[in-house]
Protein backbone atom coordinates (compact mmCIF):
# COMPACT_ATOMS: atom_id res chain seq x y z
CA UNK A 1 0.00 0.00 0.00
CA UNK A 2 1.04 3.74 -0.57
CA UNK A 3 0.30 6.36 0.97
CA UNK A 4 1.19 10.47 0.66
CA UNK A 5 0.75 12.00 3.91
CA UNK A 6 0.16 15.66 2.92
CA UNK A 7 0.92 18.68 5.78
CA UNK A 8 1.82 21.56 5.95
CA UNK A 9 4.61 21.43 8.50
CA UNK A 10 6.34 17.98 9.56
CA UNK A 11 9.25 17.88 12.04
CA UNK A 12 12.42 17.75 11.95
CA UNK A 13 12.34 20.71 9.04
CA UNK A 14 9.64 22.93 9.71
CA UNK A 15 7.21 22.97 13.29
CA UNK A 16 4.71 25.92 14.94
CA UNK A 17 2.41 23.00 16.69
CA UNK A 18 1.11 19.20 17.22
CA UNK A 19 0.70 18.75 13.47
CA UNK A 20 4.11 18.87 12.98
CA UNK A 21 5.12 16.14 15.65
CA UNK A 22 2.27 13.83 14.06
CA UNK A 23 3.88 14.47 10.59
CA UNK A 24 7.08 13.78 12.13
CA UNK A 25 6.09 10.50 13.68
CA UNK A 26 3.06 9.05 12.16
CA UNK A 27 4.76 8.41 8.60
CA UNK A 28 8.10 6.25 9.98
CA UNK A 29 5.51 4.53 12.10
CA UNK A 30 3.48 3.67 8.46
CA UNK A 31 6.97 2.68 6.98
CA UNK A 32 7.81 0.46 10.06
CA UNK A 33 4.72 -1.94 9.12
CA UNK A 34 5.18 -2.22 5.67
CA UNK A 35 3.45 0.72 4.23
CA UNK A 36 5.23 2.97 1.49
CA UNK A 37 4.51 6.26 3.38
CA UNK A 38 5.66 9.78 2.01
CA UNK A 39 5.28 12.90 3.23
CA UNK A 40 5.04 16.23 1.11
CA UNK A 41 5.28 19.68 2.59
CA UNK A 42 5.81 23.27 1.42
CA UNK A 43 9.24 24.41 1.48
CA UNK A 44 9.38 27.19 3.44
CA UNK A 45 12.23 29.50 3.53
CA UNK A 46 12.45 29.36 7.77
CA UNK A 47 13.34 25.98 6.95
CA UNK A 48 17.31 26.44 7.87
CA UNK A 49 19.73 26.49 5.59
CA UNK A 50 22.06 23.58 6.90
CA UNK A 51 19.32 21.36 6.54
CA UNK A 52 18.00 22.10 3.25
CA UNK A 53 21.57 22.05 1.41
CA UNK A 54 20.79 18.28 1.75
CA UNK A 55 17.62 18.37 -0.53
CA UNK A 56 18.15 17.22 -3.49
CA UNK A 57 15.90 19.37 -7.13
CA UNK A 58 13.92 16.19 -8.89
CA UNK A 59 11.26 18.61 -11.13
CA UNK A 60 9.18 21.12 -12.26
CA UNK A 61 6.25 22.36 -13.69
CA UNK A 62 3.41 24.76 -13.78
CA UNK A 63 0.41 24.80 -11.40
CA UNK A 64 -3.03 26.23 -12.23
CA UNK A 65 -4.31 28.64 -9.74
CA UNK A 66 -7.99 29.54 -11.55
CA UNK A 67 -6.71 31.56 -14.42
CA UNK A 68 -2.81 31.76 -13.67
CA UNK A 69 0.03 29.14 -14.02
CA UNK A 70 2.29 29.55 -11.39
CA UNK A 71 5.96 27.59 -10.82
CA UNK A 72 6.27 24.79 -8.95
CA UNK A 73 9.16 23.25 -7.59
CA UNK A 74 9.81 19.67 -6.20
CA UNK A 75 12.99 18.76 -3.55
CA UNK A 76 13.34 15.52 -2.04
CA UNK A 77 14.90 14.12 0.92
CA UNK A 78 15.15 11.10 3.32
CA UNK A 79 14.83 11.48 6.79
CA UNK A 80 14.66 8.61 9.26
CA UNK A 81 13.78 5.54 6.36
CA UNK A 82 11.28 8.38 4.98
CA UNK A 83 11.04 10.74 1.75
CA UNK A 84 10.07 13.73 1.97
CA UNK A 85 9.06 15.85 -0.70
CA UNK A 86 9.12 19.90 -0.65
CA UNK A 87 6.47 22.32 -2.45
CA UNK A 88 8.64 25.56 -3.45
CA UNK A 89 7.46 28.24 -4.87
CA UNK A 90 9.12 31.71 -3.33
CA UNK A 91 5.97 33.77 -3.60
CA UNK A 92 3.93 31.65 -1.23
CA UNK A 93 6.23 30.14 0.85
CA UNK A 94 9.43 32.38 1.37
CA UNK A 95 7.42 34.38 4.62
CA UNK A 96 8.12 35.13 7.70
CA UNK A 97 5.83 32.96 9.05
CA UNK A 98 3.55 30.09 8.69
CA UNK A 99 0.46 31.14 8.81
CA UNK A 100 -0.12 34.55 9.30
CA UNK A 101 -0.37 36.04 5.76
CA UNK A 102 -3.14 37.85 3.76
CA UNK A 103 -3.34 35.59 0.91
CA UNK A 104 -3.41 32.50 3.00
CA UNK A 105 -6.60 31.32 0.86
CA UNK A 106 -4.20 31.29 -2.06
CA UNK A 107 -1.24 30.31 -0.54
CA UNK A 108 -2.78 26.70 0.53
CA UNK A 109 -5.18 26.23 -2.81
CA UNK A 110 -1.82 26.42 -3.95
CA UNK A 111 -0.47 23.73 -2.16
CA UNK A 112 -2.92 21.30 -2.74
CA UNK A 113 -2.75 21.56 -6.89
CA UNK A 114 0.50 21.09 -6.69
CA UNK A 115 0.06 17.96 -4.47
CA UNK A 116 -1.77 16.66 -7.02
CA UNK A 117 0.11 18.08 -10.04
CA UNK A 118 3.13 16.81 -8.73
CA UNK A 119 2.55 13.29 -8.51
CA UNK A 120 2.72 11.59 -12.12
CA UNK A 121 5.99 14.35 -12.48
CA UNK A 122 7.47 12.13 -9.89
CA UNK A 123 6.40 8.67 -10.71
CA UNK A 124 4.25 8.28 -7.48
CA UNK A 125 0.75 7.07 -7.53
CA UNK A 126 -0.48 6.42 -4.12
CA UNK A 127 -3.43 4.60 -2.98
CA UNK A 128 -4.60 7.01 -0.44
CA UNK A 129 -3.93 10.84 -0.03
CA UNK A 130 -4.26 11.60 3.72
CA UNK A 131 -4.56 15.56 4.52
CA UNK A 132 -4.21 17.78 7.65
CA UNK A 133 -6.34 20.46 8.53
CA UNK A 134 -7.61 22.99 6.88
CA UNK A 135 -4.10 24.08 5.02
CA UNK A 136 -4.36 20.58 2.51
CA UNK A 137 -8.28 20.47 2.85
CA UNK A 138 -8.62 21.65 -0.90
CA UNK A 139 -6.72 18.00 -1.64
CA UNK A 140 -10.05 15.21 -0.97
CA UNK A 141 -12.33 18.37 -3.15
CA UNK A 142 -9.69 19.22 -5.97
CA UNK A 143 -9.14 15.32 -6.03
CA UNK A 144 -13.23 14.94 -6.26
CA UNK A 145 -13.89 17.64 -8.64
CA UNK A 146 -11.08 17.88 -11.41
CA UNK A 147 -8.51 14.02 -10.90
CA UNK A 148 -10.42 11.66 -10.07
CA UNK A 149 -12.15 11.30 -13.11
CA UNK A 150 -8.86 10.86 -15.36
CA UNK A 151 -7.69 7.38 -15.71
CA UNK A 152 -4.02 8.13 -13.81
CA UNK A 153 -5.59 8.87 -10.97
CA UNK A 154 -8.85 7.36 -10.75
CA UNK A 155 -9.35 5.15 -7.66
CA UNK A 156 -6.90 6.85 -5.22
CA UNK A 157 -8.57 7.70 -1.90
CA UNK A 158 -8.73 10.62 0.42
CA UNK A 159 -8.86 11.26 4.01
CA UNK A 160 -9.18 14.10 6.10
CA UNK A 161 -8.11 14.46 9.70
CA UNK A 162 -9.14 17.18 11.85
CA UNK A 163 -6.24 18.11 14.19
CA UNK A 164 -8.36 21.06 15.70
CA UNK A 165 -11.54 21.96 14.01
CA UNK A 166 -11.48 25.92 15.00
CA UNK A 167 -9.40 26.25 12.43
CA UNK A 168 -11.76 25.37 9.55
CA UNK A 169 -10.24 27.94 6.39
CA UNK A 170 -13.38 29.88 6.53
CA UNK A 171 -13.55 32.93 3.59
CA UNK A 172 -15.90 35.13 1.58
CA UNK A 173 -17.34 33.90 -1.42
CA UNK A 174 -15.01 36.39 -3.30
CA UNK A 175 -12.23 33.83 -3.56
CA UNK A 176 -14.40 30.90 -4.66
CA UNK A 177 -13.43 30.91 -8.35
CA UNK A 178 -10.50 33.65 -8.52
CA UNK A 179 -8.23 31.67 -5.77
CA UNK A 180 -10.09 28.24 -4.97
CA UNK A 181 -11.02 28.30 -8.57
CA UNK A 182 -14.03 26.00 -8.09
CA UNK A 183 -17.03 25.48 -10.49
CA UNK A 184 -19.92 27.44 -9.72
CA UNK A 185 -22.02 24.01 -9.65
CA UNK A 186 -19.33 23.13 -6.80
CA UNK A 187 -20.43 25.82 -4.60
CA UNK A 188 -22.93 23.93 -2.23
CA UNK A 189 -19.60 22.04 -1.26
CA UNK A 190 -17.84 24.57 0.13
CA UNK A 191 -20.53 26.96 1.18
CA UNK A 192 -21.37 26.63 5.21
CA UNK A 193 -23.08 29.11 7.22
CA UNK A 194 -22.99 31.75 5.02
CA UNK A 195 -19.40 31.81 3.98
CA UNK A 196 -16.93 29.31 2.40
CA UNK A 197 -15.63 26.32 4.74
CA UNK A 198 -12.59 25.06 2.89
CA UNK A 199 -12.47 22.18 6.04
CA UNK A 200 -16.77 21.34 5.55
CA UNK A 201 -16.16 20.77 1.64
CA UNK A 202 -13.26 18.20 2.70
CA UNK A 203 -15.24 16.26 4.70
CA UNK A 204 -17.61 16.06 2.62
CA UNK A 205 -15.59 15.23 -0.28
CA UNK A 206 -13.35 12.94 1.35
CA UNK A 207 -13.71 9.33 1.49
CA UNK A 208 -12.95 9.19 5.18
CA UNK A 209 -12.41 12.07 8.09
CA UNK A 210 -10.67 11.31 10.97
CA UNK A 211 -9.72 13.13 14.28
CA UNK A 212 -6.99 12.81 17.02
CA UNK A 213 -8.87 11.01 19.70
CA UNK A 214 -12.26 8.91 20.03
CA UNK A 215 -13.61 11.15 22.79
CA UNK A 216 -13.10 14.66 20.34
CA UNK A 217 -14.37 12.52 17.71
CA UNK A 218 -17.45 12.09 19.71
CA UNK A 219 -17.33 15.70 21.30
CA UNK A 220 -17.61 17.86 17.88
CA UNK A 221 -20.22 15.25 16.35
CA UNK A 222 -22.20 15.42 19.20
CA UNK A 223 -22.43 12.23 20.58
CA UNK A 224 -21.80 12.66 24.06
CA UNK A 225 -22.28 14.84 27.33
CA UNK A 226 -20.84 17.65 28.25
CA UNK A 227 -21.77 21.18 30.89
CA UNK A 228 -19.43 23.51 29.46
CA UNK A 229 -21.43 24.92 27.02
CA UNK A 230 -18.78 24.81 24.71
CA UNK A 231 -19.23 24.30 20.87
CA UNK A 232 -16.57 21.31 20.62
CA UNK A 233 -17.82 21.18 16.52
CA UNK A 234 -17.31 24.95 15.85
CA UNK A 235 -20.41 25.16 14.29
CA UNK A 236 -19.85 21.93 12.03
CA UNK A 237 -21.52 19.82 14.87
CA UNK A 238 -24.83 19.26 12.93
CA UNK A 239 -22.69 18.33 9.55
CA UNK A 240 -20.35 16.55 11.24
CA UNK A 241 -23.51 14.32 12.92
CA UNK A 242 -24.73 13.43 9.53
CA UNK A 243 -21.04 12.80 8.08
CA UNK A 244 -20.70 10.34 11.42
CA UNK A 245 -20.32 7.02 9.08
CA UNK A 246 -17.03 8.21 7.82
CA UNK A 247 -15.81 10.11 10.86
CA UNK A 248 -13.44 7.94 13.02
CA UNK A 249 -11.58 9.35 16.32
CA UNK A 250 -8.18 7.25 16.31
CA UNK A 251 -5.72 8.48 19.08
CA UNK A 252 -2.92 10.54 17.77
CA UNK A 253 0.53 8.14 18.97
CA UNK A 254 3.91 9.65 19.63
CA UNK A 255 7.68 8.87 19.50
CA UNK A 256 8.34 7.56 22.66
CA UNK A 257 11.94 7.58 22.10
CA UNK A 258 11.95 11.59 22.33
CA UNK A 259 10.41 11.74 25.31
CA UNK A 260 12.08 9.63 27.45
CA UNK A 261 13.41 11.02 30.74
CA UNK A 262 16.41 8.77 30.30
CA UNK A 263 18.00 10.42 27.58
CA UNK A 264 16.98 14.02 27.86
CA UNK A 265 20.07 15.92 27.87
CA UNK A 266 18.31 19.16 29.86
CA UNK A 267 17.38 17.21 33.03
CA UNK A 268 19.64 17.31 35.74
CA UNK A 269 19.39 13.47 36.59
CA UNK A 270 18.24 11.19 34.26
CA UNK A 271 16.18 8.21 35.07
CA UNK A 272 14.09 5.51 34.30
CA UNK A 273 11.00 3.56 35.78
CA UNK A 274 13.57 1.72 37.92
CA UNK A 275 15.26 4.71 39.31
CA UNK A 276 13.05 7.77 39.20
CA UNK A 277 12.88 7.54 42.72
CA UNK A 278 16.21 8.76 43.06
CA UNK A 279 15.90 10.49 39.46
CA UNK A 280 12.69 12.66 40.84
CA UNK A 281 14.19 13.87 43.92
CA UNK A 282 17.62 15.20 42.47
CA UNK A 283 15.74 17.02 39.96
CA UNK A 284 13.46 18.88 42.36
CA UNK A 285 15.90 19.79 44.43
CA UNK A 286 18.01 21.14 41.49
CA UNK A 287 14.86 23.12 40.67
CA UNK A 288 13.62 24.10 43.68
CA UNK A 289 17.08 25.67 44.27
CA UNK A 290 16.67 27.32 40.74
CA UNK A 291 13.29 28.96 41.15
CA UNK A 292 13.48 29.77 44.78
CA UNK A 293 11.51 27.18 46.03
CA UNK A 294 11.48 25.74 49.23
CA UNK A 295 14.59 22.78 49.14
CA UNK A 296 12.69 20.00 50.60
CA UNK A 297 12.55 16.74 48.11
CA UNK A 298 9.33 15.38 50.45
CA UNK A 299 7.02 18.08 49.61
CA UNK A 300 4.94 17.09 46.56
CA UNK A 301 5.55 19.61 43.63
CA UNK A 302 2.88 20.42 41.33
CA UNK A 303 3.71 21.64 37.98
CA UNK A 304 1.91 22.70 34.68
CA UNK A 305 3.25 24.08 31.43
CA UNK A 306 1.16 25.80 29.56
CA UNK A 307 0.13 28.65 27.11
CA UNK A 308 -2.01 30.63 29.99
CA UNK A 309 -5.22 31.72 28.30
CA UNK A 310 -8.96 31.97 29.65
CA UNK A 311 -10.36 29.67 26.59
CA UNK A 312 -8.99 26.56 26.14
CA UNK A 313 -6.11 25.13 28.77
CA UNK A 314 -8.48 25.91 32.00
CA UNK A 315 -6.01 28.40 33.51
CA UNK A 316 -8.49 29.65 34.91
CA UNK A 317 -9.18 27.13 36.67
CA UNK A 318 -5.70 26.54 38.36
CA UNK A 319 -5.84 30.54 39.85
CA UNK A 320 -9.28 30.01 41.15
CA UNK A 321 -8.31 26.53 42.54
CA UNK A 322 -5.18 28.21 44.31
CA UNK A 323 -7.09 31.39 45.46
CA UNK A 324 -9.41 29.36 47.38
CA UNK A 325 -6.60 28.84 49.50
CA UNK A 326 -5.08 25.12 48.39
CA UNK A 327 -1.59 25.56 49.65
CA UNK A 328 -3.35 27.19 52.71
CA UNK A 329 -4.94 23.38 53.54
CA UNK A 330 -1.80 21.52 51.99
CA UNK A 331 2.07 21.57 52.40
CA UNK A 332 2.70 21.37 48.89
CA UNK A 333 4.70 23.39 46.21
CA UNK A 334 3.46 25.15 42.84
CA UNK A 335 4.98 25.90 39.85
CA UNK A 336 3.55 27.00 36.25
CA UNK A 337 5.46 28.11 32.93
CA UNK A 338 3.57 29.45 30.23
CA UNK A 339 2.62 32.97 28.70
CA UNK A 340 -0.37 34.71 27.55
CA UNK A 341 -0.49 34.40 23.70
CA UNK A 342 -0.82 38.46 22.22
CA UNK A 343 -3.94 40.06 22.04
CA UNK A 344 -5.03 37.85 24.38
CA UNK A 345 -6.59 40.06 27.30
CA UNK A 346 -7.83 37.45 29.60
CA UNK A 347 -4.81 35.41 28.71
CA UNK A 348 -2.63 38.39 30.17
CA UNK A 349 -4.79 39.05 33.41
CA UNK A 350 -4.38 35.31 34.52
CA UNK A 351 -0.35 36.25 34.45
CA UNK A 352 -1.25 38.84 37.14
CA UNK A 353 -3.37 36.56 38.64
CA UNK A 354 -0.25 33.71 39.55
CA UNK A 355 1.57 36.63 39.96
CA UNK A 356 -0.05 37.52 42.72
CA UNK A 357 -0.21 33.63 43.85
CA UNK A 358 3.94 33.75 44.13
CA UNK A 359 3.90 36.76 45.87
CA UNK A 360 1.24 35.07 48.09
CA UNK A 361 2.80 31.89 48.47
CA UNK A 362 6.47 33.09 48.62
CA UNK A 363 8.79 29.94 48.41
CA UNK A 364 5.94 27.93 47.74
CA UNK A 365 4.94 28.71 44.27
CA UNK A 366 6.53 30.27 41.04
CA UNK A 367 5.08 31.44 38.06
CA UNK A 368 7.54 31.48 34.87
CA UNK A 369 5.70 33.88 32.67
CA UNK A 370 7.42 32.85 29.37
CA UNK A 371 8.67 29.36 27.82
CA UNK A 372 11.95 28.38 27.78
CA UNK A 373 12.23 24.78 26.33
CA UNK A 374 15.23 23.38 28.87
CA UNK A 375 12.55 24.48 31.96
CA UNK A 376 10.00 22.71 30.63
CA UNK A 377 11.32 19.72 30.93
CA UNK A 378 13.11 20.22 34.14
CA UNK A 379 9.46 20.85 34.93
CA UNK A 380 8.09 17.74 34.20
CA UNK A 381 10.70 16.00 35.15
CA UNK A 382 10.56 17.66 39.45
CA UNK A 383 7.27 17.34 39.44
CA UNK A 384 4.97 14.59 41.53
CA UNK A 385 1.38 16.24 40.08
CA UNK A 386 1.06 17.75 36.86
CA UNK A 387 -2.17 20.07 36.28
CA UNK A 388 -4.06 20.08 32.69
CA UNK A 389 -8.08 20.53 33.36
CA UNK A 390 -8.84 21.91 29.59
CA UNK A 391 -12.28 22.55 28.86
CA UNK A 392 -11.30 21.03 25.54
CA UNK A 393 -7.93 19.08 24.10
CA UNK A 394 -8.58 17.66 20.81
CA UNK A 395 -5.58 15.11 21.86
CA UNK A 396 -3.08 16.41 23.60
CA UNK A 397 0.86 16.10 24.57
CA UNK A 398 1.51 17.39 27.64
CA UNK A 399 -0.01 14.84 29.55
CA UNK A 400 1.69 12.18 27.74
CA UNK A 401 5.23 13.54 28.64
CA UNK A 402 3.90 14.18 32.31
CA UNK A 403 3.18 10.11 32.05
CA UNK A 404 6.38 9.06 31.01
CA UNK A 405 8.08 11.69 33.10
CA UNK A 406 6.50 9.84 35.99
CA UNK A 407 4.29 13.34 36.64
CA UNK A 408 0.44 11.91 37.88
CA UNK A 409 -1.84 13.59 35.67
CA UNK A 410 -4.90 15.82 37.17
CA UNK A 411 -7.30 16.14 33.82
CA UNK A 412 -10.63 17.23 32.70
CA UNK A 413 -12.39 14.31 31.39
CA UNK A 414 -12.43 15.51 27.66
CA UNK A 415 -10.67 14.44 24.33
CA UNK A 416 -7.69 12.70 24.19
CA UNK A 417 -7.42 13.37 28.26
CA UNK A 418 -10.40 11.22 29.01
CA UNK A 419 -8.49 8.81 26.44
CA UNK A 420 -5.19 8.87 27.57
CA UNK A 421 -5.43 9.20 32.07
CA UNK A 422 -6.91 6.83 33.56
CA UNK A 423 -8.58 7.30 36.81
CA UNK A 424 -6.36 5.63 40.18
CA UNK A 425 -9.86 5.15 41.88
CA UNK A 426 -10.03 1.59 40.49
CA UNK A 427 -6.39 0.53 41.74
CA UNK A 428 -5.48 0.09 37.75
CA UNK A 429 -5.14 3.75 36.50
CA UNK A 430 -2.11 6.34 36.56
CA UNK A 431 -4.15 9.41 37.31
CA UNK A 432 -6.59 11.51 38.27
CA UNK A 433 -9.60 12.81 36.97
CA UNK A 434 -12.63 14.74 36.88
CA UNK A 435 -15.92 15.90 35.11
CA UNK A 436 -17.35 19.22 35.30
CA UNK A 437 -15.34 22.13 33.91
CA UNK A 438 -15.15 23.82 37.73
CA UNK A 439 -12.40 24.29 40.12
CA UNK A 440 -14.02 23.28 42.61
CA UNK A 441 -14.12 19.77 40.90
CA UNK A 442 -10.11 20.64 40.00
CA UNK A 443 -9.67 20.95 43.28
CA UNK A 444 -11.28 18.13 44.74
CA UNK A 445 -9.26 16.26 42.32
CA UNK A 446 -5.50 17.91 43.10
CA UNK A 447 -6.57 17.06 46.88
CA UNK A 448 -7.30 13.41 46.25
CA UNK A 449 -3.61 13.34 44.76
CA UNK A 450 -2.36 14.85 47.21
CA UNK A 451 -3.88 12.51 49.50
CA UNK A 452 -2.58 9.91 47.53
CA UNK A 453 1.04 11.15 47.85
CA UNK A 454 1.10 10.37 51.41
CA UNK A 455 1.21 6.84 50.67
CA UNK A 456 4.46 6.66 49.07
CA UNK A 457 4.36 3.23 48.70
CA UNK A 458 1.11 3.12 46.88
CA UNK A 459 2.44 6.53 44.64
CA UNK A 460 5.44 4.55 43.84
CA UNK A 461 3.65 1.99 42.24
CA UNK A 462 1.15 4.35 40.63
CA UNK A 463 4.27 6.40 38.99
CA UNK A 464 6.12 3.18 37.41
CA UNK A 465 2.81 2.39 36.22
CA UNK A 466 2.31 5.58 34.69
CA UNK A 467 6.17 5.64 32.92
CA UNK A 468 5.44 2.23 31.82
CA UNK A 469 2.58 3.81 29.59
CA UNK A 470 2.91 3.24 25.70
CA UNK A 471 1.25 5.56 23.44
CA UNK A 472 3.51 4.80 20.88
CA UNK A 473 2.33 4.79 17.20
CA UNK A 474 3.08 1.26 17.20
CA UNK A 475 1.24 0.34 20.06
CA UNK A 476 -2.02 0.45 18.01
CA UNK A 477 -2.78 3.93 16.40
CA UNK A 478 -1.20 2.98 13.72
CA UNK A 479 -2.63 -0.36 12.76
CA UNK A 480 -5.61 0.96 13.14
CA UNK A 481 -5.17 3.64 10.24
CA UNK A 482 -3.63 0.96 8.41
CA UNK A 483 -7.35 -0.79 8.67
CA UNK A 484 -8.94 2.26 7.76
CA UNK A 485 -7.06 2.48 4.48
CA UNK A 486 -7.27 -0.97 3.31
CA UNK A 487 -11.46 -1.09 4.07
CA UNK A 488 -11.44 2.77 1.61
CA UNK A 489 -9.34 0.50 -0.92
CA UNK A 490 -11.33 -2.80 -0.27
CA UNK A 491 -14.94 -0.88 -0.74
CA UNK A 492 -13.68 0.69 -4.41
Amino acid sequence: MKVLYAASEARPFIASGGLADVAGSFPQSLNRKGVDCRIVVPLYSKIPWDVRKDFRFITHFQVPVSWRNQYCGVFEAYYDGVTYYFIDNERYFMRDSLYDEYDNAERFAFFSRAILEMLPHIDFRPDIINANDWQTALVPIYQHLYYSHNDWYSGIKTVITIHNIAFQGKYGFEIFNDTLALPDWALSLVEYDKCLNILKGSMQAANAITTVSPSYAREISGNHWDTTGYDFGQTLTPFLNAESWKLRGILNGVDMNSIDPAKDRHLYVNYNADTFREGKRENKLRLQERLGLAQNPDLPLIGIVTRIDSRQKGCQLVFDALNSGLLDCYDAQFVILGSAAEGDIGGKHLEDGFRYIENRYRGRAVSYIGFVPELAQKIYAASDIYLMPSKYEPCGLSQIIALKYGAIPVVRETGGLADTVRDSFDGYGYGFTFRYYSSKDLRDAIERALWGYRDREGWNTLTRRAMNCDFSWDSSSVNEYINLYENLLNAS
